[in-house]
């Protein structure tokens, strides 16, 4: 359980217990937890349900299951309330990120989440990430947190994802009526049995259930991310993952996180145009582990977007010497070519970042 990056996912039930509120009961050990990974120099993400919960006893709804309506505002209200309930926890600052799955997948939009990501675990901000429910239509929205989670383990290139509910982990069968269910600690497959175990929620103000969690769990295993489910509302919970121990159910990644980025990079990815680069930025990418700054580019071929593949080549014998994630388009990259990145902002107007690919974007392709 050597993780240096996670992304934490804090359901609905443990910020707010009673569904009316607000609460710290269970948040404050896991706040603890957030910042002891801290201090150990681990960077943590949070995704944090209960925007809905926490705005419930503000918004008049005269019914027991909210309309779409009214529970859009209590997301609305709820959201602030469930930010300052998260911020009294930590010393440092928190920030928040509210993203729809019309958002994750539009090119230019997923490549600003991950570079703010970056940006903000870079200063020492705690991201806390939710779905925007109170704009958010069906056909774009995520439906529930467990998958979003999952989604930002992916864009922010976690290793590891802590999915924190008020169950322990997965069970051969409900144990809440079945006294003899045998909880699983390690999940290496998660096959058709695994699925048929799961049921929904009976929470009208949450939108997951065990089998979201599971769902959430393919996801991230698929892409190389270790991923648990635990107990969030037990305190002892967090000791045994300080300790490296699993107290809920693991399932196993299927490669480390960065051999799945570089496979998915090299052989997944079809690259939609080709950079040629000078010899100093040759070197500087196959040989420094540096990123590719608009400065070493002498010419490009194709047209291509924000967040599409392409191929860096060496201009000085056509060989293709890396893979990456570019973070312009073909249109702004002819205008900043050969260009230090101080001047971007004065050529475009405007600076989506000072590196073309980022060398966590990147496969190198040669020795």
């Amino acid at each position: 359980m050597n993780f240096k990056r996670a992304v934490i996912k804090v359901g609905s039930a443990l910020v707010s217990p009673d569904g009316k509120g607000c609460s710290g009961k269970y948040l404050l050990s896991i706040a603890r937890f957030i910042t002891e990974c801290r201090q150990e120099g681990r960077e943590i993400i949070l995704v944090s349900s209960g925007s809905v919960a926490a705005g419930r006893n503000l918004i008049q709804h005269g019914s027991p299951i909210p309309s779409i309506s009214a529970k859009q505002a209590m997301a609305s209200v709820g959201q602030m309330q469930m930010m300052a309930n998260w911020q009294r926890f930590f010393d440092v600052p928190c920030s928040q990120l509210l993203v729809t799955h019309g958002d994750l997948k539009d090119r230019q939009r997923y490549i600003n989440i991950k570079n703010t990501l970056r940006t903000l675990l870079a200063n020492d901000i705690i991201p806390i990430v939710n779905e925007n429910d109170t704009v958010a239509i069906d056909e774009l929205k995520v439906g529930d947190n467990d998958n979003l989670a999952a989604l930002v383990a992916l864009v922010s290139e976690a290793d590891s994802l802590f999915i924190l509910s008020d169950v322990d982990g997965v069970f051969n069968k409900d144990p809440r009526s079945n006294p003899d269910a045998v909880m699983f600690s390690e999940i290496e497959h998660i096959t058709d049995e695994i699925y048929q175990m799961a049921g929904g929620t009976t929470n009208h103000l949450a939108t997951g259930g065990m089998l979201t969690k599971i769902q959430a769990a393919e996801k991230a295993v698929d892409n190389g991310i270790n991923t648990y489910i635990v107990n969030g509302s037990r305190s002892e919970v967090f000791d045994s993952i300080l300790r490296k121990e699993n107290p809920g159910t693991h399932f196993i990644a299927r490669n480390a996180a960065d051999k799945a980025k570089k496979y998915w990079l090299k052989h997944t990815l079809k690259s939609n145009g080709q950079l040629f680069l000078d010899a100093g930025a040759v070197n500087a990418v196959v040989n420094k582990g540096a990123s590719l700054l608009p400065s070493g580019i002498v010419a490009l071929a194709g047209k291509f977007n924000a967040g599409d593949s392409i191929d860096l080549v060496n201009a000085d014998n056509q060989q293709i010497v890396a893979k990456g994630i570019c973070q312009y388009n073909h249109r702004d990259l002819l205008k900043i070519q050969g260009q230090k990145s101080n001047e971007i902002q004065t050529i475009l107007g405007f600076c989506l970042s000072k590196v073309i690919v980022h060398r966590d974007d990147m496969v190198v392709l040669v020795k």
